[in-house]
């Protein structure tokens, strides 16, 4: 499967594999077919699987596994898109992640992929004025994936968060399709100004571990934000930028290397403009 994939028919598509994998893995490994025939096995679609999973990695004293697994079901009725959405940053995780061996394991396993699968739920709410069950869940997400994404933050689709702990996403920002960010990563404001204040990132975009992107600031489609830099201003697209505070120093190998994950920025020192 391919993280471009997100149609109704592709997420059956990876319903079936989820079900295969599990199914497997049952097999080789008896001690996890209960829990894999409760999650996956008896489930009657990927929407059933994701209500599943994240009620029961978010329950709490607040809201209880029954009460979330309800209103996550109720949410992906009423928004079939948000698990086209969740599809899709699957399929990226898989395709991306080189530690990543079935889509099993992002599914159950990797807060990244979970943070953004709930931030989307959390999404729904904030849209329909439900603010405080929003901010709810949102602190639920934060306590247990330690991933801080504001609820009226606008994210798009085939996002892979690696590794995730530590991400913060600002109340006014926005992330387009495919990016990818690593963990410590902050999309935040630069003080206590109101109104349109955080970093708005483009298609693309990969930004690497524990960069702060701060301010009202947009960052260009295809462009590539080295490790601990700290951006302060506007990045073009299909250019690398590194350093405190960060300043050009390449250009990326690929048009988007959000899809090719590669971390090292002296090649970009030498390479031709992106296409």
């Amino acid at each position: 499967m391919s993280n471009k994939e997100t149609t109704k028919d592709s997420t059956k598509e990876l319903f079936s594999v989820l079900v295969k994998e599990a199914l497997t893995l049952s097999n080789s490994e008896p001690l996890l077919k209960s829990v894999l025939d409760e999650l996956i096995v008896f489930r009657q679609s990927f929407a059933e699987v994701l209500a599943m999973s994240l009620s029961r990695k978010l329950a709490s004293s607040l809201l209880s596994r029954s009460q979330l697994e309800i209103l996550f079901l109720s949410t992906y009725k009423e928004n079939p898109s948000i698990v086209e959405d969740a599809t899709a940053d699957l399929c990226a995780t898989m395709d991306r992640d080189p530690a990543c061996k079935s889509y099993l394991e992002p599914l159950l396993f990797f807060k990244g992929y979970q943070a953004i699968q709930a931030y989307r739920i959390a999404h729904v709410l904030w849209k329909d004025e439900r603010f405080f069950l929003a901010e709810m869940l949102q602190s639920l997400i934060s306590q247990k994936f330690a991933v801080d994404i504001h609820p009226a933050a606008k994210i798009g689709r085939g996002i892979f968060l690696d590794h995730a702990t530590g991400l913060v996403v600002g109340e006014t920002a926005r992330i387009g399709n495919n990016v990818s960010i690593l963990h410590g990563v902050t999309l935040g404001g630069t003080g206590n100004e109101t109104g349109d204040r955080h970093p708005k990132i483009s298609d693309g975009v990969m930004i690497g571990a524990h960069a702060q992107l701060l301010g009202n600031i947009h960052i260009g489609k295809g462009a590539k934000v080295g490790a601990g830099a700290v951006v302060l201003e506007d990045v073009p697209p299909h250019v690398t930028v590194a350093g405190v505070p960060a300043v050009k120093v390449g250009r990326p190998e690929n048009a988007l290397p959000s899809l090719e994950m590669n971390q090292n920025f002296t090649r970009d020192t030498n390479s031709k403009p992106a296409k």
